[in-house]
C-alpha cells in the first residue's frame, strides 16, 4: 500500500486498520513503511510505502473489490494515472494464483518495476514464490 497525499502515515494506519475490520481478512504480517520517490511523469510528493500479508477468505476478485471499497472510504480519487493519491491498495500476490483480466492482474504486473515492493517482499517473506518466475524474492531482490 501506499500514500503521498496528507498526512500519509494516517492513511497508511487508517487503511490497515479497515483491513483489521474486515471480517473475512486476517492481517499476518505488516512491513516496514518506507519513503520511495514517486514513478511516472508526474511530478508529486514522495510515497510512503508498506506491504500486508493477510489471510482471507475472499476470492481474489472480492478481495479488490474490498480494498477499492477501503480506498474510496478514505478519499482516493481516480483522476490521473499514477498521479497523487490519498491511499493505494494492491494485490501483489494471492498464493500462488495467476490472474489476468481486465480488473485485476496477479501477480501485480509492475513488481520486478518497483524495487521497493522487493525490498519489502524480501523483509516480509523472503522464501515466497513468484508464481510466474519461479524464483523466492530473496533472489528477486538480489538481482535487482
Amino acid at each position: 500500500m501506499g500514500s503521498n497525499l496528507g498526512n500519509k502515515r494516517h492513511f497508511i494506519e487508517s487503511a490497515i486498520s479497515a483491513l483489521r475490520n474486515e471480517k473475512k481478512i486476517s492481517v499476518k504480517r505488516i512491513s516496514s513503511i518506507i519513503e520511495t520517490i514517486p514513478i511516472g511523469n508526474v511530478h508529486q510528493p514522495d510515497f510512503l510505502n508498506c506491504i500486508v500479508e493477510c489471510d482471507t477468505e475472499m476470492s481474489s476478485h472480492e478481495l479488490m473489490q474490498t480494498l477499492l471499497n477501503i480506498e474510496k472510504k478514505l478519499g482516493r480519487e481516480r483522476n490521473e494515472k499514477w498521479g497523487p493519491r490519498t491511499i493505494d491498495l494492491d494485490i501483489l500476490f494471492f498464493d500462488d494464483e495467476i490472474t489476468d483480466t481486465e480488473v485485476l492482474k496477479i501477480p501485480h504486473p509492475e513488481i520486478m518495476n518497483r524495487p521497493f515492493i522487493l525490498q519489502l517482499m524480501n523483509e516480509l517473506a523472503p522464501e515466497f514464490l513468484h508464481p510466474k518466475l519461479n524464483q523466492t524474492m530473496e533472489q528477486l531482490y538480489d538481482q535487482n
